[in-house]
């Protein structure tokens, strides 16, 4: 099965993802993950995803593509994966069902979260992420903060705040996704695979609920072998 998680920086993929990825046994595809581990690196592809994600920017379709590309040959993903960040825009989703088609799978579910703008902004000036690049544990220090201040509950290495978690940035990422995914959305719903999602404490539903629903829901109504 392959399945897509959308949404705007700070709504909750990575969390949706990574407890689906543990109930389904469904490798978790991060681009971003990808991106800032070169990025540290001091990779060639670091050098130039950086260049665009300082500024809020999306990394060019050629890029992306061709890293994903590469991915999908991988053994691990070969009978299921959660793509997250990937695909942003049209292009890239053609891109994709071509890529799915050539291995005779396709795009099963797509996994469409909005969360209000200025819930947006404070979770992610207040996340802080796992250095340790196994875990990747993701904290919030108002909604989820760590049991030690700076210390990571899973595995004890310290926690980051990403150099692009600042508010200017963050407006801008959200700004550049609601403008390159806004026909995305459209194009999955239509392909009938969309299933959206309110993630907001107003209505006092997070990532974990709704990972969790979707995930009993799958193991239902599907008879693959998870």
């Amino acid at each position: 099965m392959v399945i897509i998680m959308l949404g705007a920086p700070g709504t909750g993929k990575g969390t949706v993802a990574s407890i689906l990825e543990e109930r389904l046994n469904a490798p978790q595809v991060s681009t971003g993950d990808i991106f800032r581990k070169n990025i540290s690196e001091g990779t060639e592809l670091g050098k130039l995803a950086e260049s665009y994600i300082s500024k809020g920017n999306l990394v060019p379709d050629d890029v992306t593509i061709g890293l994903i590309k590469d991915r999908l040959q991988q053994e691990d993903v070969k009978e299921n994966i959660i793509l997250d960040g990937f695909p942003r825009t049209v292009v890239q989703a053609e891109e994709l069902n071509k890529l799915l088609e050539e291995q005779g799978r396709k795009v099963d579910m797509v996994i469409n979260l909005t969360t209000p703008k200025e819930e947006i902004i404070e979770r992610i000036v207040n996340r802080r992420v796992c250095s340790n690049q196994n875990c990747k544990t993701v904290f919030n220090l108002v909604l989820n903060p760590p049991k030690k201040e700076g210390i990571c509950d899973k595995c004890g290495h310290e926690l980051v705040q990403r150099k692009d978690d600042n508010v200017e940035t963050v407006e801008a990422r959200i700004e550049n996704y609601l403008k390159n995914t806004n026909a995305l959305v459209e194009y999955y719903e239509k392909m009938g695979v969309l299933h959206t999602e309110v993630v907001s404490k107003s209505i006092n539903r997070m990532g974990a609920d709704v990972a969790n629903d979707i995930a009993e829901y799958l193991l239902k109504e599907t008879k693959l072998n998870w």
